[in-house]
């Protein structure tokens, strides 16, 4: 069989060479879209600019709003002296939430009882107004904590806090949600490079009308699929080893666990995203239609339905059964098990069976829609 299949691996080759916008798309596009997508999508919330209206103007406020610029998630923006002002700076962005300070603040605070502040936050995006209110509520909380700690002291009597928390962050101590997106867009990258580009290589047969030659050949219909699909695996794989060796240079994401894993994750997963691509190639009559299907129906259900971005676990019971056919689900999974996590195949081999069932169907299906072209 291998005598078969040399002669389409070197025809499939040349097309390629010669299609230098296809290898471009394999080899290019894949890093292009790791720098632009990695550096724009991020969901850090730090330096949150913070607008102070301070009514009280005593040592005690100020020593609050001073608390404010000790930490890289705020920028005292600027203090106002009213409050009517703090809408303008909402309206056009430039801050985030405005903070203001009772003129009994101080008064209260040294006699004992509560001292008020009033949070206003811009709410037009709610996942960074959410943040933003988690971050300055552990800050007012940590700041009221130290001022009764001191005053406690102050009276002469031993105090320590009845609960000390000390957080521990495993896999990803820093919190940087690149460590958690960049395994994402591998499956979103190399879904995309493995349906559009084998999408295009039968469908051109027909444009080119070699087909005819195909077809009376002693070719088998599985020998054709193989064929065509070695040199974009191969390609696919070279693709996906300079996004790996990127995402460590530009964004300190390596891979904690074995590199065999994730090669084979990552094989199973483009062998599967071939034979998509096949099965639309062996359908769509020209290559304009089978690149718009192959991006459909690879780009869209990669980025909404895979966990990249939203959790599915926060989605409608109806669209978490639809989540079960996209198979970049299962390679996310795998991929931060192995990426962030280190952990083994034990911890993600039913995800690596469902991509093989995946492979089978793919190519399974091309194979069939594949002979009946050629016994057309």
């Amino acid at each position: 069989m291998h005598l078969k299949l040399k002669p389409i691996i070197n025809k499939e080759l040349k097309q390629i060479r010669r299609d230098i916008r296809t290898l471009a798309i394999m080899l290019l596009a894949p890093a292009f879209l790791l720098i632009m997508v990695g550096y724009a999508l991020n969901f850090d919330v730090k330096h949150i600019k913070i607008i102070f209206y301070d009514e009280d103007k005593t040592q005690e406020s100020s020593n609050f709003i001073k608390y404010f610029s000790h930490t890289e998630y705020f920028i005292v923006y600027k203090e106002i002296h009213q409050l009517i002002d703090a809408d303008k700076y909402l309206e056009k962005g430039e801050a985030l939430a405005v903070i203001s300070i009772d003129r009994n603040f101080s008064k209260n605070l040294l006699s004992g009882k509560e001292a008020t502040i009033q949070i206003i936050i811009d709410g037009a995006n709610a996942n960074t107004a959410s943040n933003a209110l988690g971050y300055i509520s552990a800050a007012i909380q940590s700041y009221s904590t130290k001022i009764l700690t001191q005053a406690i002291l102050k009276q002469g009597t031993n105090f320590k806090i009845p609960i000390e928390m000390r957080n521990r962050f495993w896999y990803n101590p820093d919190l940087k949600s690149s460590r958690y997106l960049i395994p994402g867009l591998f499956g979103m990258i190399l879904m995309i490079v493995g349906v559009v580009s084998t999408s295009m290589s039968i469908v051109r047969e027909k444009e080119q009308g070699t087909i005819e030659q195909i077809v009376v050949s002693p070719l088998r219909s599985y020998e054709l699929i193989i064929g065509k699909s070695l040199p974009y695996l191969a390609i696919s794989l070279i693709a996906s080893t300079l996004v790996l060796i990127m995402s460590a240079i530009l964004f300190d994401v390596k891979v904690q666990g074995s590199i065999l894993l994730f090669y084979f994750a990552t094989f199973l997963f483009l062998l599967g995203a071939l034979g998509q691509g096949l099965l639309i190639s062996s359908i769509a009559e020209t290559q304009a239609i089978a690149f718009l299907i192959s991006v459909l129906s690879s780009l869209l259900p990669t980025f909404i339905l895979s966990g990249f971005i939203f959790p599915i676990k926060n989605m409608p019971i109806w669209l978490q059964v639809i989540t079960h056919i996209v198979p970049a689900k299962y390679y996310l999974v795998a991929l931060r098990g192995i990426m962030i996590k280190g952990t083994g195949i034990e911890a993600f081999w039913e995800q690596l069976l469902f991509l093989s069932l995946f492979c089978g169907l793919t190519l399974g299906i091309s194979i069939i829609k594949m002979r009946k072209e050629l016994e057309k």
